[in-house]
């Protein structure tokens, strides 16, 4: 069985770190999200890959090529024009195996694929979705259940005094190959708002099952940042490359630590990063693998792509930095979040 990552979004809340990124590559625990995700999926057996592209595709094939490297095969279907969630599944349908497992490839989670496969064998329907519980789930389309699990409607975005539960689509599915008769070629198409609906009608077996482990769509900034707060706090079990040398604080190799640097835990520095003198650093940071950071830095809320450059006396608090951007001296900066093609407030 294979698994379809679907990597193709625009990533437009995220911009503009991912004005020139797909989502899945933006770094996570200095890695990009996409490689932990297959890693992730590798260590419950997960041997081939199919991931289907269409924003900034040689990002990705360039990175990840056949999938030698990681031990696993790799795929690609590319879209021509944006197909949306179905009509990316539809696209990579020559890949797919007579069944296989879907993954929202900008989710990060830490979820066991097996529980979820293991039901959909049982049940013997078309398709089973993931589902998880949130808080406020007037931002997604809700399901509504009977008691064996099987999907009869979705309400999308309700009130919440309106919400028939808190179980919303995790991004996740086990489908049979033959559910794709159901979704058209070549235009776009949502799996949410057409495909589901129109299974459910044709009594196809649409199952859902609560699945359990970290989740979170990094779809937009202050989600971005959580995520890596809830790493540095262990919240989130990701593996951190970087040894822990002291608690709460993950120095990689290589690293040039200046006289008198604070780190105030929980911090994460990359590999080859150099901090000057009297610097300080934290809490929560994130600083990426060969950055520079000079004389006199403070930097708080934090997070920093690789080969960033931030020169004397700058203080830096709640921003997020992609690649390569150098700052000027004693800048403050707040709630920031700027690459090399753009500048955004948060």
């Amino acid at each position: 069985m294979n698994v379809l990552l679907l990597a193709g979004g625009l990533g437009t809340r995220l911009r503009p770190l991912t004005e020139d990124l797909p989502k899945p590559m933006a770094l996570v625990a200095n890695r990009p999200w996409l490689e932990h995700l297959i890693l992730h999926l590798k260590a419950q057996g997960v041997q081939n890959f199919v991931i289907a592209l269409k924003h900034y595709p040689e990002k990705i094939r360039s990175y990840f090529g056949n999938g030698k490297r990681w031990g696993v095969s790799i795929q690609y279907a590319e879209e021509e024009s944006l197909l949306g969630t179905a009509g990316a599944i539809k696209n990579a349908e020559p890949y797919l195996d007579e069944r296989f497992i879907v993954v929202n490839a900008d989710i990060v989670h830490t979820i066991n694929l097996l529980p979820l496969l293991d039901f959909h064998v049982g049940h013997g329907g078309g398709v089973t979705i993931g589902l998880t519980e949130v808080d406020d789930p007037t931002h997604y389309g809700v399901v509504v259940q009977d008691s064996e699990g099987r999907i009869l409607r979705f309400v999308e975005k309700p009130r919440i005094e309106e919400a028939p539960s808190n179980r919303v689509n995790a991004g996740i599915y086990v489908m049979e190959k033959s559910m794709l008769r159901y979704i058209p070629k070549d235009r776009e198409v949502s799996i949410e708002r057409e495909t589901f609906p129109l299974l459910i009608e044709k009594q196809a077996g649409v199952f859902g099952k609560i699945v359990s482990g970290y989740w979170m769509d990094m779809g937009t900034k202050e989600r971005y940042r959580k995520i890596h707060w809830d790493l540095l706090n262990r919240v989130f079990q990701l593996p951190i490359q970087q040894q822990e040398s002291e608690n709460g604080i993950w120095i990689g190799n290589q690293c040039e630590i200046g006289t008198g640097v604070l780190f105030v835990p929980p911090v994460l520095i990359g590999d080859g990063v150099k901090i000057g003198d009297r610097s300080v650093i934290g809490p929560n940071v994130v600083i990426g693998n060969h950055c520079e950071i000079r004389h006199h830095v403070r930097c708080s809320d934090t997070i920093m792509w690789e080969r960033c450059k931030v020169n004397e006396g700058t203080h830096l608090k709640n921003c997020i930095f992609g690649n390569e951007l150098e700052l000027g001296s004693k800048h403050i900066l707040y709630e920031a979040v700027m690459n090399r093609v753009g500048v955004m407030q948060a």
